[in-house]
């Protein structure tokens, strides 16, 4: 066969196919699970401040370093096996090892990670939890096991995989600042899937928590958009009424359009993050192929009734912010537009006027035309008189007797001389 040239990304994009194995655990097992993200800008973040983070936990124990770049990693640590992932947002760690403490969800369990490694992380906690994984008791056991660990009001719990396995929590943080949950599993179920199981306890866990970000910026924006849409809906009834002056309400208008847009540019990120994770949630959810066990709600109705309405509120919001830029919109073209007529009815007054005053100034001309040969003919009439008072005396006439007989042919001249000026300018 010949020789093919591969494109230079096809073994790298190969490979991210089968970068982030799946763990693979026992039952019994002990899961920590943490997520840790930038309080703000925490997409531009310096991600080689994650993975010298992540080096300083692995040096403590003596553990392998990740490639340069890499996003994923795992490495023992003592008796725990430790899963890294790096995220657009946030970086997350598992830690499992085989058994269980007598205590259940026992504090201790998370000391693995050193106190002053976490307090040096360059982020915040986002979630934390703890997977608790056993052989599936009886129905009786089981139902002890619920009221022992969590709290029945919020508890959800269900069959998944086919009846592999069955999962329990109720998203509540504990005293201990963590967040609890079961995983009870079939003698015959398989150390991957039961890998995958706690794998989707952990994502549902950290994108509900990622989703419910923009569920608290929709909440602190609702006073501010609300505002906007009272400010909104005031200038309107000032259009209508046409009670203010089109450039006052144009210039109120203006500074509502451009905060309006401020913030869709500042909510854009994180409302479509909102939606991206709230779709990895429910996918998640769906992949468990949950059934109803013992009455108990599920996963997916437990979302349905405490989560999926957040994310309704953010929908809104942000259907809200939209809907009021377009309106904002609209009205700077309704305004521009009675401005632009008004302009129009003040350019044809003004020009009405110009034509006025260009008729009284035609009118002032005349007369000054009028006056100015009546001027001209005096002087020119001197002049004559001068040059031919000689030969008037010479014929016996008097100088008023001449005066008399130059004054016509001489107005008639210049005004014929200033008709001619005036007909060539033109």
């Amino acid at each position: 066969m010949s020789t093919i040239t591969d494109h230079p990304l096809r073994y790298p994009l190969t490979n991210e196919l089968h970068a982030r194995p799946f763990p693979k655990m026992d039952a019994p097992s002990t899961v920590v699970y943490f997520a840790l993200k930038h309080e703000r800008n925490a997409v531009q973040r310096s991600r080689e401040q994650d993975l010298a983070h992540l080096i300083a936990l692995l040096d403590r124990y003596g553990a392998a370093h990740p490639t340069p770049g890499a996003t994923h990693h795992s490495a023992k640590l003592g008796r725990y096996t430790l899963k890294w992932e790096q995220h657009t947002e946030f970086v997350s760690y598992t830690l499992f090892a085989p058994g269980t403490a007598d205590r259940a969800f026992d504090p201790a369990d998370f000391e693995i990670v050193p106190r002053d490694w976490l307090a040096n992380a360059p982020g915040v906690r986002i979630t934390s939890l703890m997977i608790r994984v056993l052989p599936r008791p009886k129905v009786a056991a089981q139902k002890k096991y619920f009221e022992d660990w969590f709290v029945s009001e919020s508890l959800a719990a269900s069959s998944v995989l086919d009846d592999s396995a069955v999962v329990a929590g109720d998203f509540q943080i504990d005293a201990a600042g963590h967040m609890r949950f079961a995983v009870f599993a079939n003698e015959d179920t398989g150390k991957q899937r039961i890998g995958r199981i706690v794998q989707r306890l952990c994502e549902i866990e950290t994108y509900r928590a990622m989703s419910m970000l923009g569920f608290a910026r929709a909440r602190a924006l609702s006073p501010t958009i609300s505002a906007l849409d009272e400010t909104l809906s005031e200038m309107m009834t000032e259009m209508t009424g046409a009670s203010t002056e089109a450039d006052q309400t144009l210039s109120k208008l203006l500074t509502v359009s451009a905060e309006l847009e401020t913030l869709g540019a500042q909510t854009a990120f994180r409302f479509s993050a909102t939606g991206a994770y709230e779709a990895l949630v429910n996918q998640r959810i769906e992949i468990l192929r949950e059934c109803q066990l013992n009455g108990y709600q599920t996963f997916g109705e437990f979302m349905l009734r405490r989560f999926e309405p957040a994310m309704r509120t953010v929908n809104s919001s942000k259907t809200r912010l939209s809907v009021l830029a377009d309106r904002a919109r609209r009205a700077g073209e309704l305004l521009r537009t009675r401005v632009d007529v008004e302009r129009s009815a003040q350019n044809q007054a003004l020009l009405a006027s110009m034509d006025k005053r260009a008729d009284l100034q035609l009118r002032l001309q005349h007369t000054v035309e009028g006056l100015s040969v009546v001027a001209i003919s005096y002087y020119a009439v001197s002049l004559a008189g001068y040059l031919l008072y000689p030969l008037g005396g010479a014929m016996g006439w008097s100088k008023g007797h001449l005066t008399a007989v130059l004054t016509v042919p001489v107005i008639t001249l210049v005004w014929l001389a200033v008709r001619h000026v005036k007909k060539n300018l033109h």
